[in-house]
């Protein structure tokens, strides 16, 4: 079975469709063995033939119905159902027909006509709700009116109130039938429009997570190149930082495969991503023996290299040329944390503008947006800054 076809066969309609053909055909089952004596009575009265024709067509499908509601899908069901509706109502209509004694002074009822609200279930389930209504209609005067005909005048009662009396019975379970089979419809149509809502606010959070990728990006390695270069000019570190910008515009069309990183690699991807602005900042590692071998995630990994990279080159731009920079990286079980420090000029973290891209969107905005990731940037007026870039498992 494909994926399409498995989706929708557990769909709430058709679930319901299946319950149904179980239940009609359970009361095929129960009506066959209860009126066996009233079947063979009447026989004497039929042409020969007929009795086991019909017998073997109306309760035969109405079986086959309960029996494909174990296993068949809704298709099979609504086919076999309209089989059986249709069987009913042509015994029902060529009954009269068959007739060759006289009228029965026997007071029991015609088998036919005790079970025409069961037909009318199987009409439910095959064919729209007015048309299964109408056809209750037209079974069930059809042997009522044939049932008076079938007996002396003697044992019969009034036409009209026992017509009423069961239309209105066998109403009550087709309607319920109905209002189920409706109610499984709506059911799926509502988790239909509720899976299209929800694809189409993933495919726009997507878009989203997407436009601000790229605007980091662009922000963290384009423009930040082209300030270097205007300030710098053919300095070597403009270089190096060029061709930095370029392995990551490259990586949009190529991404990186998500393996995760062991110790030894996530020091060296950290390394790099702090080296790429500052080739002289000083990198130390502290792991603990008990983290090794350690596996993080690779979307933590590059978020957190991502931020570093970006604190360093801030760290370079407004720190002040002689201002002593370091970036510690400390590897836990189940935890990665990055330490950028420097004693330069520092500045007041209140009074940055939350537009800034540097700190609000690349540094802190990235790290939040990461699960179990967290972004602390503490700084005073001529008293260096701290920014701290951590993220915990199952955070």
């Amino acid at each position: 079975m494909s994926g399409g076809e498995a989706a929708h066969s557990a769909s709430s309609s058709d679930r319901i469709v299946r319950a149904f053909a179980r239940f009609i055909g359970a009361g095929y089952l129960f009506y066959l063995l209860l009126l066996l004596p009233n079947i063979v009575s009447f026989a004497g009265y039929l042409w020969a033939w007929w009795t086991p024709v019909a017998v073997a067509t109306v309760f035969g499908s109405g079986l086959w119905l309960g029996a494909a509601g174990i296993r068949g899908d809704s298709r099979l069901i609504r086919t076999v159902a309209a089989i059986a509706a249709t069987a009913y109502l042509g015994a029902a209509l060529t009954w009269p027909l068959a007739w060759v004694g006289q009228p029965s002074p026997d007071r029991a009822g015609f088998w036919l006509v005790l079970f025409p609200g069961l037909a009318a279930l199987a009409a439910a389930v095959a064919w729209p709700a007015g048309l299964a209504v109408g056809y209750l209609l037209v079974a069930t005067v059809a042997v009522q009116v044939f049932n008076q005909s079938a007996h002396t005048d003697q044992v019969n009662g009034p036409l009209l109130p026992d017509v009423l009396f069961a239309v209105v019975f066998s109403l009550l379970f087709v309607a319920a039938a109905v209002m189920a089979l409706r109610t499984g419809r709506i059911l799926d149509d509502t988790r239909a429009a509720s899976h299209e809502a929800a694809a189409h606010a993933a495919r726009a959070t997507a878009r989203a997570v997407e436009r601000k990728r790229f605007a980091a990006l662009i922000h963290d390695h384009v423009m930040a190149t082209l300030l270097s270069a205007a300030r710098l000019g053919t300095d070597p570190s403009v270089s190096r930082q060029a061709k930095h910008a370029i392995v990551r515009l490259d990586e949009l069309r190529h991404p990186a495969p998500d393996v995760d990183f062991d110790a030894g690699s996530t020091v060296t991807h950290l390394r790099t991503s702090a080296t790429a602005s500052a080739p002289t900042v000083v990198v130390c590692a502290d792991l603990d023996p008990a983290a090794i071998p350690v596996s993080l995630p690779a979307e933590a990994v590059r978020t957190i290299g991502a931020a570093v990279s970006e604190a360093v080159r801030n760290s370079m731009l407004h720190a002040g040329e002689k201002a002593d920079r370091s970036v510690t990286v400390r590897i836990r079980p189940g935890q990665l944390e990055v330490e950028v420090l420097d004693n330069g000029r520092g500045f007041d973290v209140c009074a940055v503008s939350p537009h800034r891209l540097g700190v609000a969107v690349s540094i802190v905005g990235r790290l939040r947006q990461l699960p179990g990731g967290d972004a602390v940037v503490e700084s005073q007026p001529g008293r260096g800054t701290r920014v701290l870039l951590s993220w915990r498992a199952n955070a």
